[in-house]
Formats: structure tokens, C-alpha cells, sequence
């Protein structure tokens, strides 16, 4: 652990490695604006490569990412059919009416993901003046809730989506993690849409930026889009650098982050007051309830915890969230286990 804290709040807390550092300060740069940045080049082949899509295009977030997504695929005016708690419809400060002009139609997804027959309900391509018409439809997966989809839902979805000819765009912020837990590579994963975003620096370390990829029309589209927002970058290589060892190695040990999420929930399972959420611990998240019995809310047991050296979301209702990456190793885990242990008496 580097610091004095150990951080669960999110895997978006993670510092870049000494590998990292080390390519960042060497890296070769050019003008990413006229294309001549050769680590950013390459950035993007690779990822192009790892999502099993034609190009790729290195972006400054995740959000950025998927907002370009919507300002490249739906025309102002058109619909987004997506899960009513995705991360484009919650987290991104309603860019899709902002930057795209477009309309969003939420779907239920207690799981994490739609029911196909519900999009094809919410689909609107008709001639009706009154109606918007569909121009895109979101996945995400993984599920910021802690769940993966499974691969048959994806593909359920997307033969919806093109019997109308509409596009998918999938949401794979944690693109890697869902492919590890369900066993595949990311880019079966990613086959199931249209275009896919992935971060590169929440799990995998890097310090800044996402990729967004499609076909090479899409990423060429998307690449004049991300001027308009003012994303083009300069000597973006010295952060494409990192990028490169995330897809190369930080990919390759997400599963004991994962491992290291399900012995944490093991280990709550056995704290009085607390009910570990077993049906959402398909990545590296631990949910967990805060029972009645349980003698601090969530936000009291954030500031005991931070007391203790621990960093954890407070928030409403009776739910916490603990996220384990790759600067949590196994002793975290247990000092985590045994701090709330002790809190909960």
C-alpha cells in the first residue's frame, strides 16, 4: 500500500505503478492533433485490437467517452433507450440533452441489465410526427451495482437493436472485469455493440484517460467530436504510455482483485447487523446492508472507518460499497474486515 490510506471508496483511487511512472517520463510524443503522437498510435491499435474493433480513439474519461458515443451515433432529437440506473443516465451531469441534443428513455435493469422485450417495447422508429425516433441503445457491463450480464442478454439486445437497424453502444468501464468473470476474452464482449468505452484508469491504473472504439467511420466521426468538446490532445503520449501497461498487464490480474472482493465479503458474512449482497459480487465490489442491529449508518461508519485509516463512501439509505484494486492487498482486506468487525461490536 503506498500512503497512509487504505482506499475502498472506488477503483478510480489508483495510483499508476512504478512501471508506469517509469514509461511516462521516456515515452516518445508527438502532436496528437496532427496525428503524430507514436505512443498514442499505438495506444490505440492496441486497444482496437484488444476489443476486436477496427480503431480506437484515446479519450480524457469515461464520460467523455460515452458522451461521444451518443454525439456520434444519434442525430439531435433521437431517443437513447438505456437502463434506468446506468451510469450514462446517473453519473454523467446529462450530457446526452447537453452535448447530443438527445432525448434519453429509461428501462428497467434490477439486475443490471434490460429485458430484451422491454427494449423492443421502448424502440420507436415509426412515422408518428409526435414521436422521437430511436437512435441508439446502451449496455453496461460490468454494472456499476457489482453484476455482469451475461453474454446472452447482450446479444438478445443487439439482434433487437438491428432488426431496426439501430445501433448499440456498450458502456464497458470495466469492460475487463466483466470478460474475466464471465470467463472470456474482452473482446466477445465488446462483438456484442456497436462501439465500446473502457477506462484505463480505474482498475487498470493508468492515470488518465479511457478508449473509445468502433469502426473506423465511427472512430474517425467521433475523433472530429472530440475536437468540438475540446479533447484534442497535444504530447498525449505521455499518458497513452501508461495506457499501454494497463492493456498490457493490469488486464492480466484483475482476478485477484476479484478474489480479494470475495473474501472480504466472506469475512463480513460473519459481522453481526451487516448482510453481504452475494448475488452482486461478480467483479471487485463488496455491497453490503446495514442492518437495523448494525449501530452506525453509512455515513457514521465512513468517518469510524477513516478514524481507523480507511477510506470508504458514506452515502443515503442502508447500503455501503467497498472496492477492491490493485493497491488493496491481503492484509487491507483483513484490516478492513476486522475494523468494521469491531465497529459493529
Amino acid at each position: 500500500m503506498m500512503g497512509k490510506w487504505i482506499d475502498v471508496r472506488s477503483d478510480t483511487v489508483t495510483w499508476p505503478t512504478d512501471a508506469m511512472r517509469r514509461a511516462m517520463a521516456e515515452a516518445p510524443v508527438g502532436d496528437d492533433v496532427y496525428g503524430d503522437d507514436p505512443t498514442v498510435l499505438a495506444l490505440e491499435r492496441e486497444a482496437a485490437a484488444a476489443v476486436g474493433k477496427e480503431a480506437a480513439l484515446f479519450v480524457a474519461s469515461g464520460t467523455m467517452g460515452n458522451q461521444l458515443a451518443v454525439f456520434t451515433h444519434v442525430k439531435r432529437g433521437e431517443e437513447v433507450v438505456l437502463g434506468e440506473s446506468c451510469h450514462i443516465l446517473w453519473h454523467e451531469a446529462g450530457g446526452a440533452a447537453i452535448i447530443a441534443g438527445a432525448q434519453v428513455r429509461p428501462t428497467p435493469d434490477a439486475d443490471g441489465w434490460m429485458d430484451p422485450e422491454a427494449v423492443r417495447a421502448r424502440i420507436r422508429v415509426g412515422d408518428d410526427i409526435h414521436e422521437p425516433k430511436t437512435g441508439l441503445v446502451c449496455l453496461e457491463n460490468a454494472h456499476g451495482n457489482g453484476r455482469v450480464a451475461p453474454l446472452s442478454n447482450m446479444r438478445e439486445i443487439r439482434a433487437v437493436a438491428r432488426e431496426q437497424g439501430i445501433p448499440v453502444h456498450l458502456d464497458g468501464a470495466r469492460l475487463f472485469n466483466a470478460a474475466h468473470a464471465l470467463g472470456v476474452p474482452a473482446a466477445t464482449v465488446a462483438a456484442e455493440a456497436d462501439s465500446v468505452m473502457f477506462c484505463l484508469s480505474k482498475g487498470l491504473c493508468a492515470p488518465v484517460g479511457s478508449i473509445l472504439a468502433g469502426s473506423r467511420a465511427f472512430v474517425d466521426a467521433a475523433r472530429r467530436k472530440r475536437k468540438v468538446l475540446g479533447g484534442g490532445w497535444r504530447q498525449a503520449g505521455i499518458l497513452a504510455a501508461a495506457g499501454r501497461i494497463s492493456l498490457r498487464e493490469m488486464t492480466l490480474r484483475l482476478p485477484e482483485d476479484h478474489a480479494r472482493a470475495r473474501r472480504l465479503a466472506a469475512l463480513l458474512d460473519a459481522v453481526p447487523g451487516l448482510e453481504v449482497q452475494r448475488a452482486r459480487l461478480d467483479i471487485n465490489m463488496v455491497y453490503a446492508r446495514l442492518l437495523p442491529a448494525f449501530p452506525l449508518r453509512p455515513d457514521d461508519l465512513a468517518q469510524a472507518l477513516a478514524a481507523r485509516g480507511i477510506l470508504m463512501n458514506g452515502g443515503s439509505g442502508d447500503e455501503i460499497r467497498l472496492v477492491t484494486h490493485y493497491w488493496v492487498d491481503d492484509a487491507d482486506v483483513e484490516k478492513i474486515a476486522g475494523a468494521i468487525r469491531e465497529i459493529a461490536g
